[in-house]
């Protein structure tokens, strides 16, 4: 496996901070600070996704939104026939790039709705943190370009977060005005827009574009804590990362309150990966 990229310490101007540090987007945020596992449920509930979609040699696989590029690392060393990444983003892009080996791995710069790949270009797709960031609506038009892209009886792996409402180990009732209050604060402080879901209406929605829900893995909601960092980044990437973030008050004020948020709400939620089927 080759070494994942060094991140140093950021240091970051008062001037740039104070036009910043506020308006951008909590994840892309954490991106910069050197936090390199985005997603809701943590390296460990990646690793279960990959388990159930369970990625061999003979399969084709697309993996939407790969961000810094963990997950693409775990696929590629499941050697699949072929791997293909598409983002929008150019940070995204350095960070996959170097990781590519011949002609049968791509990235390739594109939307989640709008893939830019051919009808039945993959055997399996996996979107992580992608659709929670989206209303209904949205989601739905993600999903139908990823029953476009996927063959028929191929799978999709999705790395999300629902509310507990029917959690069979531990439900907790999440009224429909409690539920919108939970977005809109986690929407506020993160500033990306956050639209969980329960599972039975992840269960409609996949059924709507023309899969069958095969499997739910659920983790408890705790990206910001230390303990979750450790595990996710190791000893190193969490003391770097912790360096930055104290590095400047208003760095550290604004992921306090993010971290608080999560917190209060985090009773409500968990992070769930689904695996499906296209008919």
């Amino acid at each position: 496996m080759a070494p994942e990229p060094r991140t140093e310490v950021v240091a970051m101007s008062m001037t740039e901070t104070e036009s910043n540090v506020e308006r951008i987007a909590g994840f892309s945020l954490l991106g910069k600070l050197g936090k390199r596992v985005l997603r809701p449920g943590g390296a460990a509930l990646t690793e279960r996704l990959l388990e159930e979609l369970a990625i061999g040699e003979d399969d084709d696989v697309v993996e939407i939104a790969p961000g810094r590029g963990r997950t693409a690392r775990l696929i590629l060393d499941a050697h699949p026939a072929s791997y293909v990444a598409v983002d929008r983003d150019e940070a995204s892009e350095r960070s996959i790039v170097p990781m590519l080996s011949g002609p049968s791995q791509q990235f390739r710069l594109g939307s989640v709705s709008r893939t830019g790949l051919d009808d039945g270009a993959c055997s399996v797709a996996v979107a992580e943190a992608v659709l929670t960031m989206h209303p209904r609506a949205a989601k739905e038009h993600i999903l139908d370009e990823l029953a476009r892209i996927v063959r028929p009886g191929g799978r999709i792996g999705l790395h999300e977060v629902a509310y507990r409402l029917d959690d069979p180990v531990d439900p907790v009732d999440v009224a429909e005005l409690e539920q919108t209050r939970i977005c809109t604060e986690l929407t506020s402080h993160f500033r990306v827009s956050f639209n969980a879901m329960t599972i039975d209406d992840w269960t409609e929605l996949l059924a709507g574009a023309g899969f069958e829900l095969l499997s739910v893995h659920r983790a408890p909601l705790r990206l910001l804590e230390p303990e979750r960092i450790i595990a996710d980044e190791g000893v190193v990437g969490a003391a770097r990362f912790a360096a930055n973030v104290l590095a400047d008050p208003q760095i550290r004020r604004r992921i306090t309150h993010m971290r608080a948020a999560m917190r209060r709400n985090a009773p409500h939620l968990r992070a769930v990966a689904l695996v499906a089927r296209r008919g």
